[in-house]
């Protein structure tokens, strides 16, 4: 290399050294409200976020409440709640909102409920908060053998449920089982995928969703409600051998899905990142989005993706994950300002440069974005970003 090129290299790595340090500093000072610690309020770990803001304003984070350890399903574990009435500044203590208790004559430990998704009929105000609850299988995993099998059955299936509120959060229905409305018997498992649903201009309702096909292969896709949620229709799967994924409305009215990929556990080339999908029909069919596998790095994990209508008219995309093709760390937030397209660096910013793994975005109000996410330095963290920090 020739020295002034050799000159001008060093210097351009060097001033990106700085900013990448200068960013990390920036993201330690940034004011966190923490919501869990490993161990309190008699439980173990809070994992799997998932925020909304209800109609009146209040804030609804929901999580799993694992009480004995941090390991997936099978578990005593519970879909937990916490309220905040200013803004996220403060949280009301947690508390259980579909518990299962000792369903059929087994153990807690045998009747866990995981991964929830929370959404808000911006219409009538009514709030879903869904998950998938395991009866029985001691040692299985849903996503794995026969942790979720064909059919309908609690023995057999796990469970799609589903508790409602119409009062702000504040009470809550008993668990609905909606499996048998919703799953393809012959289909291994269909599940809420975790993060948040959305009400669509036209008041349609979305709920981003997974599952595993006939063959046990994991899929992802979506359902929707024009009915306000009395009846729901299943899409067809908008890509295979994925699994976790975000809803969210384009500026011409259609859906994108961001999607987690089983494929980037290998793949950590310039092809790593996000599956990104678009549909105009609500799922009858699905087009590839140009900004899949290479735009949004990702070291397989739950993401998530909101939209945004801004007071001059432009939609703004924001997005949320460990910015890493290899490590669950560097939680970072993205904007986009043309539908996905492109994510440019000066409208990214960095929150924890040592942690972050599954993550929810949430709109606090016209000017500020929340995020609630799981941190290097507690379960589960809230932190507030003023939109005028993005440049918008």
């Amino acid at each position: 290399m020739r020295p002034l090129l050799l000159a001008i290299s060093v210097v351009s790595i060097a001033l990106m050294n700085l900013a990448n340090h200068r960013s990390a500093r920036a993201a330690d000072a940034r004011p966190v409200v923490i919501l869990h610690r490993t161990g309190e309020h008699d439980c173990h770990t809070f994992r799997i976020p998932a925020i909304a803001r209800a109609n009146d304003g209040t804030l609804l984070a929901v999580y799993d409440m694992r009480y004995r350890s941090r390991r997936d399903l099978q578990g005593h574990m519970d879909i937990g709640l916490s309220r905040s009435t200013d803004g996220g500044r403060t949280w009301q203590p947690p508390q259980p909102i579909m518990d299962m208790g000792e369903f059929g004559g087994l153990p807690e430990d045998q009747n866990g409920c995981s991964d929830p998704n929370i959404l808000v009929d911006r219409k009538t105000g009514e709030i879903f908060v869904s998950a998938v609850w395991t009866h029985g299988k001691p040692g299985t995993h849903q996503w794995r053998g026969k942790g979720s099998q064909p059919g309908l059955g609690i023995d057999t299936s796990s469970q799609f449920m589903v508790v409602r509120s119409r009062d702000h959060g504040q009470t809550w229905s008993q668990p609905e089982n909606w499996t048998a409305s919703l799953k393809n018997p012959a289909w291994y498992l269909f599940a809420p995928a975790p993060g948040n649903g959305i009400t669509m201009t036209d008041g349609t309702l979305v709920m981003p969703s997974q599952g595993r096909d006939h063959q046990g292969v994991p899929f992802s896709n979506l359902m929707w409600s024009r009915d306000h949620g009395k009846t729901w229709t299943v899409s067809a799967p908008a890509r295979d051998d994925t699994s976790e994924c975000a809803v969210a409305e384009l500026s011409d009215g259609s859906l994108m899905l961001n999607i987690r990929d089983n494929r980037n556990r290998q793949d950590k080339s310039e092809t790593n990142g996000r599956a990104v999908s678009v549909t105009s029909d609500l799922g009858k069919t699905w087009s590839v989005h140009s900004s899949d596998h290479g735009a949004l790095p990702e070291p397989v994990c739950m993401a998530s993706l909101i939209s945004h209508p801004l007071a001059d008219g432009r939609r703004v995309l924001f997005f949320s994950n460990p910015n890493s093709k290899t490590h669950r760390r560097g939680m970072t937030v993205r904007v986009s300002l043309d539908d996905g397209r492109t994510w440019p660096a000066e409208r990214q910013i960095l929150l924890d440069e040592k942690g972050g793994a599954y993550s929810s975005l949430v709109m606090v109000d016209a000017s500020t974005l929340g995020i609630l996410y799981e941190s290097s330095r507690a379960d589960l963290v809230f932190q507030t970003i003023a939109l005028d920090e993005f440049g918008l």
